[in-house]
């Protein structure tokens, strides 16, 4: 997992990355409680790197600096923990706010958003394995109206690609790659803005940042996404959940994340939970009030809206919670804010969440 605090707003440099293994078996009949603590260093990361990202199987780290420059990190060895830089490339005058990889049956390519409001696609070629280079497939600049890009985010469907994109002025757009062989190719799907009334008209709108996660199942489900607003305007922010209609070929908002209280609260981040098995879909939600857990149910009513219910408010970072990240099976949620802390989060067989543990960076410097 990679975590950064506050994307997109006042990023602290990152210096250097840990492996950091914390975990405890627990033998209640018996009372036996084992715990393992291990930190190593995987690498020391140039001064200015602002981001990160993993690719999906651990092997690769992409990371953005302030300077514009994206760097590339491999495991030459994958039964070591050792990283070699492997490529280094000057992408933008302007500082990469956010990077993150392709899916993998794309090729190895990457997306980085700057500071300056736009976005690029960035794939790696090679002629041979001795001559690797990267190269720009596609860039999106929407700086003609001051607009910037807060997020963005991949998804799979039907063996389409898509890419969600939130703006800061309360758009989101949609973009499907048509060839897979094309990163460079990319039509516009479709663009709305995040209220459940289609017919809300309001004014200007400054948005500091967005959180965009895609349902992760895979298959012939719908293609599903949650997102949520940092903003000035009340009807924009609270978490919705989007489904893409086939008979009409469009997207709907089948699930707002908020309770009447909450509808207006900024969100800071949303995670979608893989699900395996559970009869629900389980989403976590970030605002000033703390970390929300949802419920959203499976069959839609006869209106077409799904079920929500919130099953836990969890608090602990002191300020805010800027990122978030289940693990493979959707079980343990692991997060981090201003206080610089990981912090991991599961629920006991009641169905009752509690902190697991918190993780404390040696080097962690409130900058």
């Amino acid at each position: 997992m990679c975590f950064y605090p506050k994307p997109l707003k006042n990023p602290k440099p990152i210096t250097r990355i840990h492996f950091h293994i914390e975990f405890e078996i627990r033998l209640d009949t018996h009372k036996i409680h084992t715990y393992t603590k291990m930190e190593k260093t995987l690498l020391t990361l140039e001064k200015g790197t602002a981001c990160s990202a993993w690719n999906y199987c651990s092997q690769r780290l992409a990371t953005g600096s302030l300077s514009g420059t994206l760097t590339i990190f491999d495991s030459v060895d994958p039964s070591s923990s050792s990283f070699t830089l492997t490529s280094k490339l000057k992408v933008r005058d302007t500082g990469i706010v956010k990077v993150m990889w392709v899916p993998p049956e794309y090729g190895d390519a990457v997306a980085c958003i700057f500071s300056d409001g736009g976005f690029s696609i960035w794939e790696e070629v090679a002629e041979d394995p001795e001559h690797v280079q990267w190269v720009l497939c596609k860039s999106f600049d929407e700086n003609s109206n001051r607009v910037q890009v807060l997020d963005i985010e991949f998804g799979v469907f039907l063996n389409s690609l898509k890419l969600i994109t939130a703006y800061s002025d309360g758009l989101v757009k949609v973009y499907e790659l048509p060839d897979p062989l094309e990163l460079k190719n990319w039509q516009l799907q479709a663009e709305f803005q995040n209220v459940i009334d289609s017919v809300t008209k309001f004014g200007k709108v400054v948005s500091l940042s967005a959180s965009i996660s895609w349902n992760p199942q895979r298959g012939d489900q719908q293609s599903s996404f949650a997102i949520g607003f940092n903003s000035d305007i009340p009807l924009l922010n609270s978490t919705k959940v989007w489904e893409f209609d086939l008979d009409h070929q469009r997207w709907l908002p089948v699930a707002e994340l908020a309770l009447s209280d909450d509808k207006g609260d900024q969100v800071y981040t949303v995670s979608w939970a893989p699900n395996i098995g559970r009869p629900y879909e389980m989403i976590a939600t970030a605002t000033h009030k703390g970390i929300s857990i949802w419920h959203v149910g499976l069959n839609p009513d006869q209106d077409g809206r799904l079920s929500v219910e919130k099953v836990a408010l969890l608090s602990g970072h002191e300020g805010g919670a800027w990122q978030m990240e289940w693990d493979m099976s959707g079980m343990t949620l692991a997060t981090t804010g201003d206080d610089g802390k990981v912090r991991l989060w599961q629920s006991n067989l009641n169905g009752v969440w509690h902190e697991q543990a918190a993780i404390q960076p040696t080097t962690w410097r409130n900058c």
